[in-house]
């Protein structure tokens, strides 16, 4: 296993894979007890730099019950984020060089999104794709391609997304309770709606494809 980055959680699961104590693994790395212990209470924290490559010696250098430890920990926590995150499915709904987007309300805050429906388990996220664009929007919509899916950076929902073709309807806002507003947004302004950085790339290349 190659650990590209080491976090606070890594650390701890390296700890526990050489069965030390903090102040153990502390002299075994030449840092502080301190440091140690803020893994455990910070395990989403980058270590720095000289720490890391630190951290990437002793596991190198660690004989195989130990690796095989650290990376039952990694598979271990892997099994549990899949099972706890939710399964959201995402339409990227084209119509010529335009695409459907969604204006969700939060409070006082809103923002530009594609259309969304929540998977249930054992649910086909493609179905929902299709059946959260009708009701959200109106449009009748068919799957063309699986996108691909990702755990998303902000919400930690597993993201499946989708490109649509338009087949018939008129874009109007069927979730007045969740939704701002619908509109057909133009390809090549979508900037205007959604930062680009905030775009799953497929999706930029995908749309691309259709300009």
């Amino acid at each position: 296993m190659d650990v590209t980055q080491w976090t606070g959680r890594h650390a701890c699961w390296l700890q526990d894979a050489f069965e030390d104590t903090q102040e153990e693994f502390a002299a075994r790395l030449d840092v502080s007890v301190r440091s140690v212990a803020n893994w455990h209470q910070s395990p989403d924290m980058v270590p720095k730099l000289e720490t890391r490559r630190i951290l990437n010696t002793a596991y190198e250098r660690a004989g195989d019950a130990v690796r095989r430890l650290f990376i039952h920990h990694a598979r271990t926590h892997a099994q549990q984020v899949q099972a706890q995150a939710l399964r959201v499915a995402i339409a990227i709904v084209r119509r010529g060089d335009e695409v459907l987007l969604v204006c969700r309300q939060d409070g006082d805050d809103i923002s530009w999104q594609f259309p969304a429906g929540i998977v249930k388990p054992g649910g086909s996220a493609a179905k929902v794709a299709v059946r959260e664009t009708l009701d959200e929007t109106g449009v009748h919509c068919m799957v063309r391609e699986h996108l691909g899916e990702r755990l998303h950076p902000v919400t930690r929902a597993i993201c499946d997304y989708f490109s649509c073709d338009y087949v018939h309807g008129e874009a109007v806002n069927g979730d007045a309770s969740e939704n701002a507003a619908v509109a057909w947004a133009p390809i090549t302004d979508l900037a205007r709606f959604i930062p680009t950085d905030r775009i799953y790339p497929p999706i930029l290349t995908a749309l691309e494809a259709t300009v």
